[in-house]
């Protein structure tokens, strides 16, 4: 397929490209932009290492074709923090040392970011089914993560007052 002029938003920065539209995002963010933070793991939209938030909904952006996100808003991990320190949730995670290996954490962190926007107080089944309907973590992080979770969504939930 030739090549397409895309234009976007990553992390508040305007961003445009010719390249292929099939062209999976997660290998433009990481390849193109050089957004690390974003993994590549199966690469067929399974087990969600390269959870991105698309308008603010989570997606894997392995099998999220470039020409799909067109004039829309990405978050990656990188745009959920400054300089000079992590975001709040980041933050939750780091603390509660949830992640093991790391590898699935910063996809598991964009999903558990989306779903508290949008239900600050889910109950723990939502937390479970929203987890499990998009991540694989293989190394036990399971109970942190949670810990994790139910520290951030205490967070969230006092900020909103």
């Amino acid at each position: 397929m030739a090549d397409q002029r895309i234009t976007f938003q990553v992390n508040g920065n305007p961003v445009e490209l010719s390249l292929s539209g099939d062209t999976p995002l997660v290998h433009v963010l990481r390849h193109d932009l050089a957004l690390k933070g974003t993994r590549l793991g199966c690469g067929e939209g399974q087990c969600g290492a390269c959870t991105v938030l698309l308008d603010g909904s989570p997606v894997q952006s392995c099998d999220t074709p470039l020409r799909s996100v067109a004039g829309r808003e990405i978050t990656t991990i990188e745009g959920l923090s400054d300089m000079d320190a992590p975001g709040p949730v980041q933050q939750i995670f780091l603390d509660e040392q949830a992640a093991q290996c790391g590898y699935c954490i910063n996809g598991i962190i964009m999903s558990v970011t989306a779903l508290l926007a949008r239900e600050p107080r889910p109950d723990r089944a939502a937390i479970l089914a929203h987890l499990d309907e998009r991540h694989l973590c293989r190394c036990g992080a399971q109970g942190r993560i949670l810990r994790a979770f139910d520290r951030a969504m205490s967070a969230v939930a006092e900020s909103a007052g």
